[in-house]
């Protein structure tokens, strides 16, 4: 088994320090405009980063299972070698660009991503805020684990990612060169993500490049000043509703369904979907019309609903 570090561990320090130095920064020059710091959403980040530690502990002891039994059916081996190893971050970031794009456009998995979207603040503790489901990810690095990659090389590319996209949730960056722009993903571009206007929902998904969203037709630069959140907002800083209200959404969603065709909608379709109206539709107009994926919900409204 390769011998590789643990790249978010060792990077604690480095958050903790990044995090203080940010929070003394907007409190010497404060910018009016930005959306800055509030004690109780960043503690709440924070509580889902803690929390997401502990549950991911719990959901890498299956997901290792299978991925070692693939691992060991392949007769492919990529060896883990200095050469290797940014063709191995190369790959991981390009499968990453596709399940962070799928946990946006398919409900089910939006009810883990939506997480890290619940805080109307933009800063570095926002990155922190991390589901305690994500048993839904796994599923888009098989075709990797298959080619022969190592399941602790993908844990360490997957680290190194994730720990890449800590610096870029910050307000305090301006752009950067365009060279630097164009390839990598930023704090402007990632801004832009995080957006709630309809103009940016669901662009700009790349993890270390934003050259895939440029391929892929889901890149928009960051021009109006972003309106951070969901179309929806929570209001809660109860880390517990914070990790489970869509999935609380979906439930009752599915429990005023009024055919499988609709239970099927509102687990697989877009976050933002809904039923067909009764009586006919033209031919153009089958199926449910696209609605922004952004919306923490779509469930039939109930008192004291979790948005």
């Amino acid at each position: 088994m390769p011998n590789l570090p643990d790249v978010v561990l060792w990077s604690i320090p480095a958050f903790v320090l990044l995090t203080v130095v940010e929070m003394v920064s907007v409190r010497i020059h404060p910018d009016e405009d930005a959306a800055g710091y509030e004690t109780k959403d960043a503690a709440t980040s924070v509580g889902m980063g803690l929390g997401s530690m502990a549950f991911d502990f719990l959901w890498k002891i299956p997901i290792l299972a299978v991925y070692t039994a693939i691992y060991e059916l392949t007769p492919l081996r990529v060896p883990v070698l200095w050469w290797t190893v940014p063709l191995l971050l190369l790959a991981q970031d390009f499968f990453y660009y596709w399940s962070h794009r799928g946990h946006h456009v398919i409900r089910i998995l939006w009810a883990c991503h939506v997480v890290h979207h619940s805080s109307e603040k933009f800063n570095l503790t926002t990155a922190l805020r991390q589901p305690w489901t994500t048993w839904t990810v796994w599923p888009f690095y098989v075709p990797l684990i298959a080619l022969g990659v190592h399941p602790a090389a993908l844990a360490f590319c997957s680290s190194a990612n994730l720990v890449y996209q800590f610096w870029i949730h910050t307000e305090r960056i301006d752009k950067l060169p365009r060279a630097f722009e164009f390839v990598f993903n930023t704090p402007s571009h990632h801004r832009v993500h995080h957006a709630s206007q309809g103009g940016y929902l669901d662009r700009n998904f790349g993890g270390i490049l934003i050259v895939w969203d440029r391929l892929f037709g889901s890149f928009v630069p960051e021009t109006d000043r972003p309106v951070y959140g969901l179309t929806k907002n929570i209001h809660t800083y109860n880390p517990i509703r914070v990790a489970t209200h869509e999935y609380a959404a979906i439930a009752r969603d599915l429990r005023a369904a009024g055919s499988w065709r609709e239970r099927a909608g509102r687990v697989f379709g877009g976050p933002g979907w809904q039923p067909r109206p009764p009586g006919p539709a033209p031919a153009s107009d089958v199926g449910s019309a696209p609605s922004p994926v952004r919306a923490a919900s779509t469930e039939t409204p109930v008192p004291e609903s979790a948005a």
